[in-house]
């Protein structure tokens, strides 16, 4: 009885959650009446603006999960190796982001850092780039620092510091070629979160006027009927490609030992 009911709630699950998909592929592929076709998708992608703020949020992205690798994993590892004491501190801070909506944060960015402020960064094209890409690092803190913690719990990080510093090694030769490449795949989980939810934010960029994809989302569904559906399924193809490579990454993790 309780298998029929666990098969039964899976059942559930996947009709709820495929079906509005199945609907939403099979409408954004009747664009050609009475046929089905591709010209929706074709569209899109041969959208300047589709072209424009997709390499924008891909570029965004990339510069964004750079920052969080050198900001996290150095933290990460002093935190474990010499103030143990403050890992819930610190842990609630990276989980701060989870409870403070992205509006607030922007709106704190735009009265900080405004053109009458004293460091003007929304006044120029990069100082708001600058901005976006901080506020993108804070939406994806806790998915980055979560994943280098855990990395750094499959390690001995105590034993790895004192045997590289008894061979001469220094702190940035610790982090970078002891350190990192031990948490590589931790990182590039962290790393693959945060493209996902750089290419589907919507409210720093819109509010920071940044032509990013998530915007674009947004004005493309309000004027348009057949080229937001095949939006949306490339987005979720995109999200789900990433969830793919966390996949694939972490049974690496997990054989890589086996191998060694």
């Amino acid at each position: 009885m309780k298998r029929l009911w666990a098969w039964g709630a899976l059942v559930f699950g996947l009709l709820y959650f495929f079906l509005p998909l199945i609907g939403m592929t099979n409408f954004s592929l009747k664009m050609r009446r009475g046929e089905y076709s591709f010209d929706a998708y074709a569209k899109v992608l041969a959208d300047p603006r589709f072209q424009e703020t997709f390499s924008y949020s891909v570029t965004m992205a990339l510069v964004t999960i750079l920052f969080g690798i050198f900001l996290i994993v150095p933290t990460a590892y002093w935190v474990r190796l010499k103030l143990p004491g403050l890992r819930p501190y610190i842990e609630f801070v990276t989980l701060l982001p989870l409870v403070i909506p992205a509006i607030v944060i922007v709106f704190g960015y735009i009265r900080l850092y405004n053109t009458s402020s004293w460091l003007p960064l929304t006044g120029s094209s990069i100082g708001t780039d600058v901005l976006l890409m901080f506020g993108y690092a804070t939406l994806s803190l806790p998915y980055m620092y979560r994943a280098v913690d855990t990395g750094l719990r499959t390690i001995d990080v105590g034993t790895l510091t004192e045997a590289a510093q008894s061979l001469g090694a220094g702190w940035y030769t610790i982090i970078s070629k002891i350190i990192l490449p031990n948490v590589l795949v931790a990182v590039l989980s962290g790393a693959f979160l945060t493209f996902a939810i750089v290419i589907g934010e919507f409210t720093m960029a819109a509010l920071l006027n940044k032509p990013a994809f998530g915007p674009y989302m947004q004005l493309l569904g309000a004027n348009r009927a057949y080229e937001p559906a095949a939006l949306a399924v490339i987005a979720f193809g995109i999200t789900w490609g990433c969830l793919g490579l966390i996949q694939l990454v972490s049974r690496f993790q997990k054989t890589a030992p086996r191998q060694a």
